[in-house]
């Protein structure tokens, strides 16, 4: 069966100044299933990225954070489809979407690059659009689209407010259990389960 999961790919830029930047969430959820799961990344200079395995046997999944800066991702993804033999069904890309408010994720088998760069590299490197991703939002710095423009790069590499780390939190716990449930029923029917996902919204009065 070779659409079943085999490789999870977080989109980020490396590097401490990029760290918890929005743009970096696909990072911020392979770090915390390493931090829950207690294993560490390492740096593979074949593959132009950290990588780690989690999980055993058919369950087991391989993790890669590409350092190749988020414009060249393909890069990476291609050399770990290579590496250790996969197809891009088999692949699962983590990444940031404006597009979507905070707190949504949207799970597509499919589509084109969105205006994305880290998923326009993807695709230029597999030569496809067919293979899964998750998109996960980070709102919009504005309404107006010339304004919007203009904000697009200091917003997603901006942090996240105070205000908005615990639907952070949220998210990236959905997403790690998202995980779980692509591996146990696949992307169709996991997806009716996490495009469905709301964060629960918590007063900031105490």
């Amino acid at each position: 069966m070779s659409n079943r999961l085999r490789l999870v790919v977080g989109l980020g830029n490396p590097g401490g100044k990029y760290q918890g930047t929005r743009h970096n969430i696909g990072f911020m959820a392979l770090e915390l299933l390493a931090e829950k799961n207690g294993f560490q990344f390492r740096h593979q200079s074949k593959l132009h990225g950290l990588t780690a395995d989690v999980g055993i046997g058919d369950q087991r999944l391989r993790l890669l954070m590409p350092q190749t800066f988020m414009n060249d991702s393909g890069r990476s993804i291609r050399a770990a489809l290579d590496w250790f033999d996969l197809v891009p069904d088999q692949l699962l890309v983590l990444v940031d979407d404006m597009d979507l408010p905070l707190g949504r994720l949207r799970l597509r088998a499919k589509g084109s690059a969105g205006g994305h760069n880290g998923l326009r590299s993807t695709i230029q490197h597999l030569s496809t659009e067919m293979f899964p991703r998750l998109r996960i939002g980070i709102g919009a710095p504005a309404e107006n689209p010339t304004e919007r423009k203009a904000r697009t790069v200091s917003h997603v590499l901006g942090s996240f407010g105070k205000d908005e780390q615990g639907t952070v939190k949220q998210v990236l716990n959905e997403v790690l259990d998202g995980l779980q449930l692509i591996q146990r029923v696949g992307i169709e029917r996991a997806g009716n389960s996490i495009n469905a996902f709301r964060p629960e919204h918590h007063s900031a009065q105490r």
